[in-house]
């Protein structure tokens, strides 16, 4: 029985056939692929509500206390801010701030709401390098830079553009690439406070006028070597209740926790995924089913010889590994290339990470090795002496 067992017999029993074998790489292919973009979609509009707060300049966050999401506009006095400066450990406390207005497309005239982010240049607020590098064109009267993945409907938004922005004159100074979310609508524009004021302080009585003596978002820088954790927790005790203290990290984890338990977001793509996973069990339970069935004689050979049910068990799983394996990498290929597309074109943070390429491998060799062991079962069951009659 050695040289029997030395005998690739699941890759020749895949192999002798190229056009079923690339008709069956391409059945597994499509369910991982389904996979990908499925679990992708979720996981680009969790990642892309948070990269905004991830580079945010802060150890330390302070919100009011009404303020549990980035929709949720609650402003809290900026003095808050200079009583946290009091603390030892802490260096530096800048604010933030955030509004919407409509931008006026430049070529139809259309308008649509945008997510305005505004601050000090002299405050290292935001973490972009071509943020930081534009900071000398924020100082000019009425400017922004507006983010490159902002969504079509904006018009042209090359440096020079001059349109409006809340019914007021404004000038396109430069560009910067960060990407939507639910919170920007169809973009985000970095200004300037003091520009922040010419849009917002003199609004219409039926929208609310805005000063910097009230802040959305305030950033605490904490010296080198002290512990966040424990100063957020004693900002927390002796600033007034009005305020919210969180550290960075809990930050971001609020805002995340809040898209996963309050909206369907996860339920649905969730949902998709595991329906892509039984798909891929269909067809891969089709694929090594035709295969069991073809070779249905040369299998009852083998049990007449001698060869127990877990041998034949082996061969089938062993096919279901390599159809895993080569099926994965063209659906991952085409994954890849889907997914740059679709951050290109929507603007979200679509991320192909390891662990999520890893996680999805994983249940491409279980949906294969689940739908081996089914197919395996009739030729189990068979006796020998009723195929050879």
């Amino acid at each position: 029985m050695s040289p029997l067992r030395r005998t690739p017999l699941a890759w020749l029993n895949l192999t002798h056939d190229r056009r079923r074998l690339a008709t069956s790489l391409g059945g597994v292919a499509f369910a991982v692929l389904l996979m990908f973009m499925f679990n992708g979609f979720k996981n680009a509009l969790y990642d892309s509500q948070v990269q905004l707060l991830q580079l945010l300049n802060a150890d330390i966050i302070i919100t009011n206390t009404q303020k549990y999401n980035m929709f949720v506009p609650e402003a809290f006095a900026r003095r808050r801010l200079y009583q946290a400066r009091a603390f030892a450990g802490i260096t530096a406390a800048y604010p933030l701030y955030i509004n919407n207005a409509n931008w006026k497309n430049p070529e139809t005239k259309a308008t649509r709401p945008v997510r305005v982010l505004a601050f000090n240049p002299q405050d290292p607020v935001l973490l972009l390098p071509d943020i930081q590098a534009q900071l000398d064109k924020l100082r000019e009267p009425n400017t922004v830079l507006i983010d490159l993945k902002s969504r079509p409907e904006l018009g042209s938004i090359t440096p020079g553009v001059v349109t409006e922005l809340g019914e007021r004159q404004v000038r396109v100074a430069g560009n910067y690439s960060l990407g939507t979310d639910f919170a920007s609508g169809n973009g985000n524009l970095v200004m300037s406070d003091q520009n922040y004021l010419r849009f917002f302080s003199n609004l219409d009585p039926e929208l609310e006028s805005r000063n910097l003596g009230m802040v959305d978002i305030g950033l605490v820088e904490v010296e080198e070597g002290a512990d966040p954790d424990r100063l957020a927790r004693t900002l927390s005790q002796r600033l007034p209740k009005d305020v919210k203290v969180l550290t960075k990290d809990a930050f971001v984890q609020q805002e995340l926790s809040y898209w996963q338990d309050n909206t369907n977001i996860g339920f649905v793509f969730t949902l998709l995924t595991g329906m892509a996973f039984i798909v891929g069990i269909i067809l891969v339970y089709q694929i090594l089913y035709t295969d069991v069935a073809d070779h249905w004689a040369e299998y009852a050979t083998l049990k007449a010889m001698g060869y127990k049910n877990i041998f034949l068990l082996g061969v089938v799983l062993q096919e279901a590994v390599i159809l895993s394996v080569l099926g994965f990498i063209p659906g991952f290929c085409i994954s890849v290339l889907l997914y740059n597309a679709t951050a290109n074109a929507t603007g979200l943070l679509m991320q192909m990470t390891v662990s999520r390429a890893l996680s999805t491998l994983l249940a491409t060799f279980i949906m294969c090795l689940f739908s081996g062991a089914i197919a395996v079962r009739k030729v189990q069951a068979t006796d020998p002496a009723e195929v050879f009659g």
